[in-house]
């Protein structure tokens, strides 16, 4: 038996390759892939070369990167974290064949996993399966950027998903895969408004299309459009919490912006080529402003192990059982087979291809 898998050995270079398939241990289960989807941002970091991890040794016990031999070196072997996939074969009682679940073991047509390290995440019967691929790891990834607006205002009294949106003005900064995910998260949990912003003309038609308000950064200037719109008391104007989603400086610039005096921006974005150009000097320092990083890694202090990854990959069931037939129309833009994975990501690392979200198929 034999497994594909897509690898990066080396900056600009993707290959599929062909492994023999590992051994089925007791205490395991062996499952075929259905569906893979590609996050662009974190994968192509490794075709293009500028993700951290391939330069510098990151030390997990002092939480720093530094000099040293890299902590992932090329070649790449494990790409990705979105898979979706069905149980062939069972040495375990913990997990039934003919099982669909979540995962996340990188882009390869076949896994042998051990449940005691590995996640599954059932599916329900429901849901289309195609939209698991968001399951495991991406929703909770957005998910995670609500609970720290919610920890925000109520520090470990956090009650609910909706407690750092409901009823508050809500700006998204970017319209990828996890600021419109994030953004129909912060709708579904009550929030009184919610504009995405974002330059791109095909990325603002997507949001339309999933109900979502939008705004082109590059038009009127949109702090001004939203901080004469959001009027709380004189002098206290704009979102009460903007999630900033596009890993670029002028992005975090404009989420500062757009927030009223001692907002916070919850940064979700991956800044693979630095911040130089955040003004720290000007709505930072004169308005007060708090800059949270809600990186998947963890939740807020103080909140584990109420809220977990399984507690924050049930919300975004929920929220897939909401929006699952918008998501599937309009944000999922392509699924293409395997074969052509290292053609797709190649070309989406050189911009010769742009897409929102692509799925991988055996």
């Amino acid at each position: 038996m034999r497994d594909k898998v897509v690898t990066v050995p080396g900056p600009g270079r993707v290959e599929l390759v062909e492994q023999d398939a590992a051994e089925l241990r007791p205490g395991t289960f062996r499952v075929r892939t259905l569906f893979s989807g590609v996050s662009a941002g974190t994968e192509l970091s490794y075709v293009k070369g500028t993700n951290p991890y391939l330069n510098v040794a990151w030390n997990a016990d002092l939480g720093l990167f530094q000099p040293g031999e890299a902590s992932t070196p090329y070649p790449v072997t494990r790409l990705g974290y979105m898979q979706v996939a069905e149980v062939v074969e069972s040495a375990t009682p913990a997990v039934e064949v003919g099982a669909v679940g979540a995962m996340t073991y990188g882009h390869r047509t076949g896994h042998v996993a051990d449940p005691l390290a590995e996640r599954f995440v059932p599916l329900p019967d429901d849901l289309d399966p195609l939209l698991g691929v968001y399951v495991a790891h991406m929703g909770p990834i957005c998910a995670n950027g609500l609970l720290h607006a919610a920890a925000d205002l109520y520090g470990t009294d956090v009650r609910g998903l909706g407690d750092g949106v409901r009823g508050r003005r809500v700006a998204v900064v970017g319209s990828g895969v996890v600021a419109l995910l994030t953004a129909l998260f912060a709708r579904r949990h009550g929030a009184a408004s919610v504009v995405v912003l974002d330059p791109t003309p095909r990325r603002r038609e997507v949001a339309e299309a999933l109900g979502l308000e939008t705004l082109d950064p590059e038009a009127d200037d949109p702090a001004v459009v939203l901080k004469t719109r959001w009027a709380h008391t004189a002098g206290d104007r704009g979102a009460d919490v903007v999630f900033q989603c596009r890993g670029q400086a002028w992005a975090l610039h404009l989420a500062l912006r757009l927030l009223r005096p001692q907002g916070t921006v919850i940064d979700l974005a991956f800044y693979q080529a630095g911040a130089d150009a955040v003004r720290l000097g000007e709505e930072f320092h004169h308005n007060g402003l708090s800059l949270r990083c809600a990186q998947i890694g963890r939740v807020p202090r103080g909140l584990a192990p109420t809220w977990d990854r399984e507690r924050l990959s049930a919300d975004t069931i929920d929220l897939l059982r909401a929006y699952g037939d918008l998501i599937r129309k309009h944000l999922v833009s392509a699924v293409v087979p395997f074969e052509e994975a290292p053609t797709l990501l190649t070309d989406l690392a050189e911009r010769r291809r742009q897409e929102l979200q692509v799925v991988l198929t055996p």
